[in-house]
């Protein structure tokens, strides 16, 4: 049996009402399935789910924009290696950090360094983004959203006149995005993460982030506060969604940047706002009542 979950969604710390175009519909499965045009079905081979022992987090990895690192978190979810991990370095207003393999083992864990994946380039016209406003587009770098996830990016037009046809862009740091940790070598990057709790802009483009939380943002900001924290809260597993079996996976729904009610929802929550103070993109997660977390 499935459970439908809506959304909520969270800026700043505080709860807000769903914006007026999504309260007058049902947030479920089937309204989603109704409305492809408007809600983006997610790959489960991209959704990694937490479980700790505050609650469930599902995170979807960001290919596109970190393509070795989502290959990292995979292949380290695949085996097994996360559950019992510690998120052993948490801050108010800042982030969580775990994933500390080596300190459960007892040894170094036997996956290679991910050299920085701190910008992409970005094809405008294969990967358009929907800004937040359109006047942003005449400065030299303006903030938008590619399905679901924030990004900030030099202007389109340079493309004309870069060798690649590309443009320099970049993930930044806001409520909801996970990140990879490093040493001073930029690319020392292996299997800690951070879930980022608040927006630190100083991290963009010197780490590395690798997805975003597409529910359980309310789940990082109340695990244990300390460097190490007293009681640290626990990585029990983590899992890819697509190697469960057919009644554990969830299905998944963001809401298309480029449609009018992703336009819609910009109208209402704020075009004036910082791409890190608006809501986190609307999801749907229906996943199996048995399975809730």
């Amino acid at each position: 049996m499935i459970k439908n979950i809506a959304f909520s969604l969270v800026a700043m710390g505080a709860l807000v009402s769903a914006p007026m175009a999504t309260a007058q519909i049902a947030l479920t499965a089937e309204t989603a399935q109704a409305d492809p045009a408007s809600w983006r079905s997610v790959d489960l081979e991209n959704v990694v789910i937490f479980k700790t022992t505050k609650g469930d987090i599902y995170i979807e990895l960001a290919p596109e924009i970190a393509p070795n690192h989502a290959a990292q978190i995979r292949k380290i979810v695949r085996s097994g290696l996360y559950s019992g991990t510690q998120f052993h370095r948490v801050i108010s207003g800042f982030m969580a950090q775990g994933g500390d393999i080596a300190a459960t083992l007892g040894r170094e864990p036997e996956f290679d360094n991910v050299n920085g994946e701190f910008v992409f380039r970005r094809d405008p016209n294969a990967m358009e983004l929907t800004p937040i406003n359109d006047a942003d587009r005449v400065k030299k770098q303006y903030t938008g959203f590619y399905n679901g996830f924030p990004i900030e990016t030099r202007q389109d037009e340079l493309a004309n006149y870069s060798e690649d046809g590309l443009v320099e862009s970049w993930m930044p740091h806001c409520p909801g995005v996970v990140s990879m940790a490093r040493t001073n070598d930029p690319n020392s990057a292996k299997d800690q993460f951070f879930l980022m709790r608040d927006e630190s802009d100083f991290l963009n483009r010197k780490y590395t982030p690798w997805g975003r939380m597409l529910k359980g943002l309310d789940v990082a900001r109340s695990l244990a506060v300390g460097e190490p924290p007293v009681r640290p809260d626990i990585l029990t597993s983590a899992v890819m969604a697509s190697d469960l079996s057919s009644n554990e996976q969830p299905k998944i729904w963001v809401l298309r940047h480029d449609s009018p009610l992703f336009s819609t929802f910009l109208d209402e929550t704020g075009r004036n706002k910082s791409i890190c103070d608006l809501p986190q993109t609307p999801s749907i997660v229906s996943i199996p009542e048995n399975e809730e977390g």
